[in-house]
Formats: C-alpha cells, structure tokens, sequence
C-alpha cells in the first residue's frame, strides 16, 4: 500500500530539525506546532483524517545533489549544496570541477554524465547520493548465509539479497540516488522547494542509474496504528496539551529569542544523545543544565582580557540566570520534550514497520540490524520536520564503534 500525500512548497530545503527542538526553535509556537503535527501524524496512520499529511523517509545518503537545468541560461549543471551560496556554485561541464577532487569528484564526474540521460529540460532537484559501481560490495550480514548487495554512503549500510529483482538492478548501475525535493524559478536565487512529490518517476528510465524518491511506501501493509497504538498517541498528546497549558511563555520565548541561550541548551541536550544516556528526569535534567550553563558562561568571562568584555559577559550570565530564576518553570518545557519523544517514538516505529530494504550498522564487532536514518513529515501551513529517534541513529552516527562509509 501506498499512501498518497500532498506536497508543499517552502523555502529551500538546506536544514530540518527534529520535532522536540521546535519547542526551543520557535518557542510557544514550536511547542503548539509540535503537538499538532504529532496529532495530525496520529490521524494519517490511524485512518481518521481529513487532511492528509505528507511522510517521506529519511535516506542515510551522502553527498547531498543537485541536478537541472540553470533557468538563467538553460545549460544543465550538477553541484553540491553551494548551489544556493551568494554566489551560486554549480558545475556546467567537467572542467568546472577544479574544487573537486579524489572519491567526491568521481562522484560528480559520473553523475554529470549519467544525469543528463534523465532528460531534464527544466527545473531542479536534489537528492541524496546512494552509490557508485565501485561502492557497491556482495557480503554475508548475518548467521543466515543471504548474500546481500550493500552500499553505505554514511552511517547506515543498505542491503539488498541477491537473488532479487532489486539486487539486479542495483547491480546494473553505474550510480544510485533518492530523490526528495524539486525547485522552480527564474532564477538559482529566487527557487522555492516542493517536498512529497513521486520525482523519479518524471525522468527518462536509463538502467545505469538507480533511483527511488523518498516517498513512504507501506509495502507491508502494517503501517497503520492498532486502536490500542492510537489510544497510547492519544494518552501522551493529552499530556503534552496539559503540560503546554502549564508552559510559562515568558520563559520558553526567551529562550527562543537568546540565540547563543538556545544552541548551549540544545548541545547540552545533545551531550546524552553522544554518549547513549537517555535524559534523566526533568528535575535532575534542568539542576545539571543549570551547572553546564553556569561553566560554560564562566569560560567566556574568564576568557575576555579587558574588564569591559568580562562586565559585558557578566550581564549575558545575569540574563541567563533570571531565566533559571524559577527551576520549576524549565522543568515543564523538558516533561513536554519527553512526552513529545515518547509520541514521536510511537509513531516512528510504526513506520519502521513497512520497510522493504535491509538496514544495517557496520561495527568493529561485525553487522548490527538497525532502522532507516527516520522520516519527515511535511504539512503546507506547518512546514517539515524530521522525526528521528536519536537514541538509536544519532547515537549510532556519533560512536566511534560504527564504522562510517566514507571512513
């Protein structure tokens, strides 16, 4: 089964954050706009929506990719995520490739070739590069003795059996891409991204390019939320909405409009991710916050050599600290971060369900079955969103017990 979706069309597609950073990204509007897609994600998969939302998988792809055509001068280009820079960078002949070098040049060197076989005439689209001929390798995973055609473009390494129709046409490629995200303009700098649309199925079909676009495909039919799933979502939405009720907006705000405030906190946050520690409870979260806050802001005024930086320093800290005033207010908006990753969970491993490709870990001490990189979730008022379960891929993407594809 697959569930078709509508698509949206937003500025360009460059950074998505992960639903639980909306709170700190937006403030009372995140926190609002995270419970409501969560919702209207339980309504999809549930069966009882009037709007649909748009769901697209996360591809564990690398680099990043750009193909078209320039609506400047209608010559076809390749290039990497400069494309969108002040001053566009874009590679309209294999000679423009001088910054290139090495594996990433090969890379682009293949795709400018075998990409013009698409026959784009206009527009431009990005994906996420899968593989070259020389990535691809023929191994045993497990205890089974499957053969499997792999490619690891990064963290994740993707597995095909062999004797599948899929193994066979991987193995005919010269090049494997995913593509996710279409632009129109009149110029490179003017372009809006549209997300959620079936972009592979537009070109010429070539059997030296494998390609598959995003969009989430249930091939199992299991990915739809059992009454009890939907009651268990619906459970924690209402405790996020009670806790939201409880949010002192001053205090979440504030931290939203304190850029340098919000980025400590969410690397704070990040510090458990690294290390595979879940949170621990809020209480004990916003003390060990408070502490990291307090170093962190003491090394930027012992590190000033005048008395004039450490004073304006000083006033930063003070600041900062009539936001920590009232420990309890900040413990709220971490209960409403875990209700929201307790849902989002929910609805990520359900998804899991309906995947057709094998996904594995590369470790030191052989191969470890995981999940996709995760999913987007796309809404044309609310705008898209990743939902990745951090504790199991970017915890996975920090270890140094994970052997990466361009390692």
């Amino acid at each position: 089964m697959k569930r078709k979706f509508r698509y949206i069309t937003e500025a360009k597609n460059t950074h998505m954050e992960h639903i639980e950073d909306l709170i700190f990204n937006k403030g009372v509007d995140g926190a609002r706009q995270a419970i409501n897609f969560i919702r209207d994600i339980r309504d999809t998969l549930s069966g009882h929506s009037t709007k649909k939302q748009n769901i697209t998988v996360k591809w564990d792809g690398a680099p990043a990719i750009f193909v078209g055509v320039d609506p400047e001068d209608d010559k076809y280009f390749v290039a990497k995520k400069g494309l969108f820079a002040k001053t566009p960078k874009m590679y309209k002949s294999k000679a423009d490739m001088k910054d290139l070098s090495g594996d990433l040049k090969k890379k682009f060197v293949i795709a400018f070739d075998e990409f013009k076989k698409l026959g784009i005439k206009k527009g431009v689209y990005q994906g996420d590069l899968m593989f070259i001929k020389s990535d691809l390798k023929l191994e045993k995973l497990d205890d089974t003795g499957v053969k499997y055609v792999t490619f690891q473009p990064n963290t994740i390494v993707y597995a095909v059996p062999t004797k599948t129709p899929l193994a066979s046409k991987v193995m005919k490629a010269k090049i494997g891409v995913v593509w996710h995200t279409t632009y129109s303009g009149k110029t490179i700098k003017d372009m809006s991204a549209s997300f959620g649309k079936g972009i592979a199925k537009k070109f010429k079909q070539s059997p030296s390019i494998w390609m598959d676009d995003a969009t989430y495909r249930d091939v199992t039919g299991q990915a739809t939320l059992t009454s009890k799933e939907t009651a268990e979502l619906t459970e924690i939405l209402s405790a996020a909405g009670k806790v939201f009720q409880k949010l002192s907006a001053s205090v979440l705000n504030s931290i939203h409009q304190d850029e340098d405030l919000m980025i400590k906190i969410k690397t704070f946050n990040n510090t458990f991710v690294r290390a595979g520690e879940p949170f621990p409870n809020p209480r004990d979260h916003v003390r060990k916050l408070y502490d990291w806050i307090q170093a962190k802001y003491q090394k930027e005024i012992d590190d000033r050599k005048t008395d004039k930086a450490k004073d304006k320093q000083r006033e930063i800290l003070k600041r900062v600290n009539k936001i920590f005033a009232n420990p309890r207010e900040l413990e709220n908006i971490f209960v409403l971060m875990n209700h929201l990753v307790n849902a989002k969970t929910i609805v990520i491993n359900k998804l899991n369900q309906a995947s057709g490709l094998g996904t594995f870990l590369r470790t030191r001490n052989g191969f470890k079955a995981t999940n996709q990189e995760g999913f987007v979730a796309i809404d044309n008022i609310k705008g898209s969103i990743k939902l990745v379960d951090r504790m199991e891929f970017s915890r996975a993407n920090f270890s140094p017990e994970v052997i990466k594809g361009w390692s």
